[in-house]
């Protein structure tokens, strides 16, 4: 028995009891019933200057070694995208160092691996569509080039310029006819960047939907998937219904995921998820069970961890990364709980310890004694006396 100290915001002090935990063994061969990602973030060099507007500093060892974990759990890996604080204090060239070592990791261990593609190395703010078009072939052919597979992002500098439906269509044909293998498409919507309103050309789901569809429908040799990170799973749905069997719907939906992985009579959909990197031994087992054709199974081991996954990703939603930085270090996957661009400050004390017990609850602490004594350090960081009884 372990019992740990929370805090809630008036600053109140209650005492809460750890579960035991039975983790087992990953199954022998990986799901197959659903294709399933989990977006990893980045470990910082404690030493390093990791302050906003820095270039990050990585700890490279601790960063590949979180992927190991991830494909150890027959977890694919979704690498250089948000949850790796892109467009947060990451910068274009760790993004493209990330891109090599994990490209390069992956194929030694035979890991299933997506990197994102974007402009992002531009600083200039405004581009024409011609330099948005170049900006995404370069990312895209370094990524392939270094043996990725490719997740095509939203990109900011293409929805502060484009000017309609017309201008996507234009910018996804050009790059999508460059690829060399099929691409997954990201849509990423406000909750995650609120720099990308209007994408697509509209800020009416049904509209944007229209237009993506048609992209997919123009470019479908040239399209394996598109992951949705709408919170709105009424719009993922109904994409997932109107696309062709060959287009796998990715949902990044981190409210909802249960749903619909788990699907219905029309189809389900596969995952791309940040709330699997704070859950892999549980996902597994999860989607191990719905191979079985388990879904009860499925149910009772992922359900626990939505609530977990709602308070991850609350309001900014923009901030969730914290959070799965917050269980990597609980979990022992990284030496302290740190963030490039000072990034861990962007939760409250209160915030996290509600974390914490969501954690819990959910079977999310893989050691739970480290667990219980890693918080209770950070509170009295924090200058807040509390103890930890085993």
């Amino acid at each position: 028995m372990t019992v740990i100290s929370l805090i809630d915001e008036a600053g109140t002090l209650t005492t809460h009891e750890l579960r035991d935990y039975d983790f087992s063994q990953p199954d022998s061969a990986a799901p197959t019933s659903r294709i399933a990602y989990a977006a990893a973030h980045v470990v910082p060099r404690l030493t390093g200057n990791n302050v906003p507007g820095a270039p990050a500093d990585i700890d490279w060892d601790a960063t590949m070694q979180f992927r190991h974990h991830l494909w150890s759990w027959h977890l694919g890996v979704a690498d250089a995208m948000d949850t790796a604080q892109r467009n947060m204090g990451f910068d274009a060239v760790a993004v493209r160092e990330l891109i090599r070592r994990s490209a390069a990791e992956a194929q030694f261990v035979g890991g299933a691996l997506v990197v994102g593609i974007n402009t992002d190395h531009v600083a200039t703010t405004y581009i024409s569509l011609d330099e948005v078009i170049g900006s995404y072939v370069e990312q895209l052919h370094y990524a392939e080039d270094v043996g990725a597979e490719v997740v095509m992002m939203a990109s900011r500098h293409l929805a502060r310029v484009a000017d309609g439906t017309a201008d996507y269509r234009r910018v996804y044909d050009a790059v999508l006819s460059r690829a060399g293998r099929p691409v997954i498409l990201h849509w990423l919507g406000t909750p995650f960047d609120p720099a990308l309103a209007g994408y697509f050309g509209s800020d009416d789901s049904a509209a944007a939907r229209a237009t993506v569809r048609a992209i997919i429908e123009d470019n479908i040799d040239q399209v394996a998937g598109i992951k949705v990170s709408l919170l709105d799973g009424t719009t993922e749905i109904a994409l997932r219904r109107e696309l062709p069997d060959s287009v796998r719907v990715f949902t990044g939906d981190d409210y909802n995921y249960v749903d619909l992985i788990a699907g219905d009579a029309t189809g389900h959909c596969d995952a791309l998820l940040g709330a699997f990197a704070t859950c892999a031994p549980i996902a597994s087992a999860a989607l191990s069970a719905l191979d079985k054709g388990d879904e009860r199974a499925f149910r009772a081991l992922l359900e626990p961890t939505q609530a977990l996954a709602r308070h991850v990703f609350a309001t900014p939603t923009e901030y969730y990364k914290t959070g799965v930085a917050f269980l990597s270090w609980l979990n022992g996957h990284q030496p302290a709980f740190a963030m490039v661009s000072g990034l861990h400050s962007a939760r409250s004390l209160p915030h996290l310890s509600r974390l914490v017990q969501l954690a819990d609850a959910a079977g999310a602490l893989e050691h739970p004694e480290l667990a219980a004594q890693r918080w209770t350090d950070l509170l009295t960081v924090y200058g807040v006396r509390s103890t930890v009884r085993s």
